[in-house]
């Protein structure tokens, strides 16, 4: 399973970053490109440990727990899946420095391993292990890479 804490698996995202640039056109959902790499800032930054959105309602936790096992199979994220608010980005991040942030933030994640990891629970499938965050944090950035073609 791709995962942010293997080297090639980051080498491979970061290389597909740099493909990006402010003129790349969404091929679903509703962010522009500056907006994506801003929302993913946000949520390796959850991962890294730099902030914690609050825990979702009860019934949403159940749904997050049953949906959890699903979201770590081999079957990419799907297209317009649902975002929570606390990383809906609004305005237009200026896309040179969140490009720029992203590639730090990457790196950081990758090289720091399991140790630089939160233990912190998330906010809607619960507890994480550092390798479920590194699984899930590759497959996120895959998902919003593939949204706008890189």
């Amino acid at each position: 399973m791709n995962n942010l804490f293997n080297t090639a698996d980051a080498a491979a995202i970061l290389t597909r970053i740099e493909k990006l640039s402010p003129a790349a056109q969404r091929q679903w959902g509703r962010m522009n490109v500056s907006q994506m790499l801003a929302h993913c800032n946000a949520s390796l930054e959850t991962a890294m440990g730099l902030n914690f959105p609050p825990r979702v309602g009860f019934v949403a936790r159940i749904f997050g727990v049953l949906l959890k096992k699903s979201f770590f199979g081999e079957k990419p994220f799907p297209r317009n899946s649902a975002t929570d608010p606390d990383y809906i980005i609004a305005g237009t991040p200026d896309f040179e420095t969140q490009k720029s942030r992203i590639t730090g933030q990457v790196r950081r994640f990758s090289e720091g391993g399991p140790a630089g990891c939160t233990t912190h629970t998330h906010a809607f499938f619960g507890k994480f292990t550092p390798a479920e965050y590194a699984i899930m944090q590759w497959k996120h950035f895959d998902h919003h890479l593939r949204q706008f073609g890189a």
